[in-house]
């Protein structure tokens, strides 16, 4: 149980609190925060309900961005992570065959808007990636339908990810190398560039902050959205610069089968203009690796 959370939400009471905070400050933008915290509580409390539960998540859904500290009182508030695991796995069974209609839709993205504010807040992410919330969203991303119900939900749940890529790299790369993952990524121009600018950035934190691991992960997407041929066409102009050149000799130097794909997600993408790292050969990088 989270410290400072209202005892309405940490243990099923139906209390809400605040009112003394607005008075002492007697600020009307002060008030005005107390009752949207009011409206949250209240609208979190609903969601055990099972009859109040979609409006309730239209409601968060719609009102998050003015909710103080929503994420913390989800991730926090007594029973709401397993209401909304419950949401998402109960639309598995209309995912194949593909029968999910655009109410069902609207109700799972709406809860994946949810999560997706979740997983922006720095103090909330790990609590979701512990739970492994990510991984319930796979089945979505692989459906094929091309209907709108199914479009929403993939979009939705691509929203979650990218907000997390920093630290579910290996969930990226799960879903590019299913094939399915990876047409849906590399064949949509938006969701494309929308995953190659989270990894650029990535790559660029890297820069500041070397890990390894992370690069290998990140590298290994790279390869995987290259296996699309108008991905790599797009990949030769957005590559980050900083994966063709010297940069992260010292942290490849120890991992020669990332040393590997990199050499070979450069020579898709460059042809035969290869930048070689560290003055090796890419006959002995694949030396190497036989």
């Amino acid at each position: 149980m989270a410290k400072n959370l209202p005892q309405s939400l940490s243990v099923g009471g139906s209390g809400g609190g605040g009112g003394a905070s607005s008075s002492y400050h007697g600020g009307g933008a002060v008030f005005n925060m107390d009752r949207q915290m009011q409206v949250a509580e209240q609208l979190i409390l609903n969601l055990r309900y099972p009859v109040r539960r979609e409006h309730a998540l239209l409601e968060l859904s719609k009102k998050r961005e003015l909710f103080h500290d929503l994420s913390p009182l989800l991730c926090n508030s007594f029973g709401t992570s397993v209401v909304l695991l419950q949401e998402i796995i109960s639309i598995f069974p209309f995912l194949s065959p593909p029968n999910l209609n655009l109410a069902q839709s609207n109700r799972v993205c709406n809860v994946l808007a949810l999560l997706q504010c979740v997983a922006s807040h720095p103090d909330t992410r790990m609590s979701l990636l512990s739970a492994s919330i990510p991984s319930y969203q796979y089945p979505f991303l692989v459906t094929t339908s091309k209907s709108r119900p199914f479009e929403y939900l993939r979009l939705a749940s691509l929203g979650v990810i990218g907000a997390l890529v920093k630290v579910a790299t290996f969930i990226l790369q799960k879903i590019l190398l299913d094939d399915a993952g990876l047409d849906y990524i590399c064949t949509r121009a938006v969701k494309f560039f929308d995953v190659a600018r989270a990894l650029g950035n990535m790559v660029g934190e890297l820069v500041e902050q070397p890990s390894a691991r992370l690069l290998k992960y990140i590298i290994r997407c790279y390869l995987r959205m290259s296996d699309n041929q108008s991905a790599c066409d797009e990949l030769g102009t957005c590559l980050p610069h900083m994966l063709r050149d010297t940069t992260f000799n010292s942290c490849l130097c120890e991992d020669p089968v990332t040393r590997m794909w990199l050499q070979e997600l450069l020579q898709k993408v460059n042809g035969n203009q290869v930048v070689v790292q560290a003055g090796e050969s890419v006959n002995r990088i694949h030396s190497t690796r036989i």
